[in-house]
């Protein structure tokens, strides 16, 4: 074993027995000073005799109720009111266990007012100990903190909110000293907090008042300490401090944290997925444990953006084994070293193949057998897959049907997979291709055991196809940030946001559905591009400018997330919906593919394109339905309504 290993376990060992000694000590004074208040500032010596025999059973088991209470393996230079909580516990239970014992002979007699100022000494003299080890932290931190700040360069912080998460904030700075940050103070738009302190550090005032503490203050860098502000919130504030020419950071809301806590470390800069923000996604997380705990998990595209946040989350949830199926080796080598990092118990094996490879895909069933599979491997580049039609189709929908059907051969359980807003009235070859694969997977789910589900949603911010990255690219080149239309909006969610619902969505399905996630309401391109802009000191059309550049193939002003022949049920999740449409083809898996293989090579004589191909599927009548163009008019124009109401009407 390394040596430092040992050192630090016999110094932690020593610690405790100091600790126990100390109990020790402080019981037996309690108990004597409890005698001596009691009778008046004397010490009887029968009273003392009868208590000292007393204590040889009160020590021990005191001493054992407070390592019951953990108070022996806490760290408590970092104690919090909850610590003082368990030390009031533990001294109780021991008081409580002594007020019986007075009434057992021998001690029978014994004055029960020495058990009830017993506990209080005990309760002053155990917690005192205690916090007098974080009261010896907090002031070897003042001490390093004044050395570095003549010394060193410390970086002088606002914390913007003075509720829970700015007194962690605080607490995580004072806890690293070496970090070399400093607060000088809180904000918070509550008036009735200027002027309090929380932990010695003062509410200098609200956010109106940031521009002249800046100055007064000398600060260097502003943190947004607001985990649950709104979107419209957070841009108001980015507004207002962004000009004040100082760093301006924030913690990251809970749901984008795989952990679901933040330190140090995960303090940023303002994004634009900040200013994006909507209320906080709830999961049944009991519901999805239960399907992910213990079990044998693949993820296609496990390298990508969603895959590999899937395989983040997914990891949380301790199952048996975690599967990391990718085409392209750096992506994969990058997700299973980063969880092999983090989750260092799990059995994690990276896989590198093509989900075109039918007799590799299914080898690898065959060998590992899944019982849940989330399908994420995928074309997504619109206008990449215009000029490479066969690809798009080859690998999302013949690669989506060697998936789909290995796990069927194997009796997977679950099988999810990730599809997007646009296979919704396709204008696009990634698009139509997207489609045919929900319509795949719901037909190979009618004759199989395993639930097969699709999950649709919209754009996600920070993906490697998201216009965020291009607009970064060209705002540091200095413009013009190009824009293909003034009034081009698409939904977005941030990938954290939507990899929960997905997995939720999992453990909902009961097979055949089509889940359509709420993605909030529209936004338009020009806007994100204005506030990216702005994010960086700059201002559009003064210092950045925005040329519009016009639609490329393939493209939509408006990304819809249910076709007109589809309305939507709720489901027990307020963002999760079900689309009501059925699968649009009435013959067989083999003559829909033949058929798609024939239009994709140019072989068809009916149809021009892929896209031509998908949008005539879903706009056919069914049997017994009317196909009168008014009807349908009306009906589309019904469903242009936003998700939400669409849901509950």
């Amino acid at each position: 074993m390394d040596a430092g290993v040992v050192t630090t376990k016999v110094e932690a060992r020593h610690k405790v027995y100091a600790l126990v000694l100390i109990d020790a000590t402080a019981i037996l004074l309690s108990g004597l000073l409890a005698i001596y208040l009691r009778f008046e500032f004397r010490l009887p010596i029968a009273y003392v005799r009868r208590y000292l025999w007393l204590a040889l059973l009160e020590v021990p088991l005191r001493i054992v109720i407070y390592s019951f209470f953990d108070l022996y393996r806490r760290l408590w230079r970092y104690a919090s009111v909850r610590e003082l909580v368990s030390i009031v516990a533990a001294v109780s239970l021991g008081s409580g266990l002594m007020m019986v014992a007075v009434h057992v002979p021998p001690f029978v007699g014994f004055p029960r007012s020495v058990v009830v100022l017993s506990w209080f000494l005990n309760v002053c003299f155990v917690g005192g100990s205690r916090f007098a080890i974080r009261l010896r932290q907090e002031l070897m931190s003042k001490r390093v903190n004044s050395y570095g700040s003549k010394n060193s360069r410390v970086t002088r912080v606002l914390i913007v909110g003075a509720g829970a998460a700015g007194t962690i904030m605080l607490r995580e700075i004072q806890r690293y000293p070496d970090a070399g940050y400093e607060v000088v103070g809180f904000v918070d738009d509550d008036p009735h907090k200027t002027g309090f302190h929380i932990s010695g550090i003062p509410v200098l005032g609200t956010t109106d008042d940031a521009g002249r503490l800046v100055k007064e203050h000398r600060v260097d860098e502003i943190v947004i300490a607001i985990p649950s502000l709104s979107h419209e919130g957070m841009r108001n504030l980015v507004r207002k401090l962004k000009p004040l020419g100082v760093r301006l950071r924030t913690v990251p809301r809970l749901v984008d944290l795989v952990n679901g806590q933040f330190t140090l470390a995960n303090v940023r800069d303002v994004q634009i997925e900040d200013l994006l923000r909507r209320d906080e996604v709830k999961v049944d997380l009991e519901a999805m444990s239960g399907y992910l705990k213990g079990q044998v998990i693949l993820v296609t595209g496990a390298g990508g953006s969603i895959g590999s946040e899937l395989c983040r989350q997914i990891c949380r949830f301790a199952p048996k084994q975690l599967l990391l199926l990718g085409r392209g080796e750096n992506s994969i080598y990058e997700i299973h070293l980063e969880l092999r990092e983090q989750f260092p118990d799990l059995d994690l094996v990276p896989i590198i193949a093509d989900v075109r490879d039918r007799d590799r895909v299914f080898h690898i069933f065959e060998k590992y057998k899944p019982s849940v599979v989330f399908h994420a491997a995928a074309h997504k580049h619109v206008p990449l897959m215009e000029s490479n039609p066969e690809e798009a189709v080859t690998n999302n929908v013949f690669g989506t049907r060697n998936v789909a059907e290995a796990a069927d051969h194997v009796g997977t359980q679950r099988f999810v997979n990730i599809s997007t807003d646009k296979a919704v009235n396709p204008t696009s070859v990634m698009g139509a291709s997207k489609r045919l694969a929900e319509i795949v997977v719901q037909m190979i789910g009618r004759k199989s055991s395993t639930k097969f589900v699709s999950v649709r949603f919209g754009n996600v911010l920070g993906s490697r196809g998201s216009v965020v990255p291009l607009f970064e690219r060209q705002i540091q080149r200095g413009g013009p940030v190009t824009v293909t239309h003034p009034d081009m909006k698409r939904y977005f969610m941030t990938i954290p946001e939507a990899v929960q619902l997905v997995i939720q969505a999992g453990a909902m399905g009961k097979g055949g559905e089509v889940f359509v996630l709420d993605m909030g309401e529209p936004v338009k391109i020009v806007d994100i591009a204005k506030d990216l802009i702005r994010l960086h000191g700059l201002e559009p059309g003064v210092d950045i400018e925005i040329k519009f550049c016009g639609m490329r193939p393939g493209e939509k002003l408006f990304e819809e997330l249910l076709t007109a022949e589809e309305g939507t049920d709720a489901t027990a999740h307020e963002r999760i919906f079900v689309a009501r449409g059925k699968v649009p083809f009435s013959g067989s898996l083999d003559e829909l593919l033949q058929l798609v293989e024939e239009v994709s090579s140019g072989r068809s004589r009916e149809y021009k394109s892929i896209t031509e191909l998908v949008n005539k599927l879903i706009s056919a009548p069914k049997p017994g339905e009317k196909s009168d163009e008014r009807e349908m008019v009306a009906a589309a124009a019904e469903l242009a309504e936003p998700l939400r109401h669409a849901a509950r009407a």
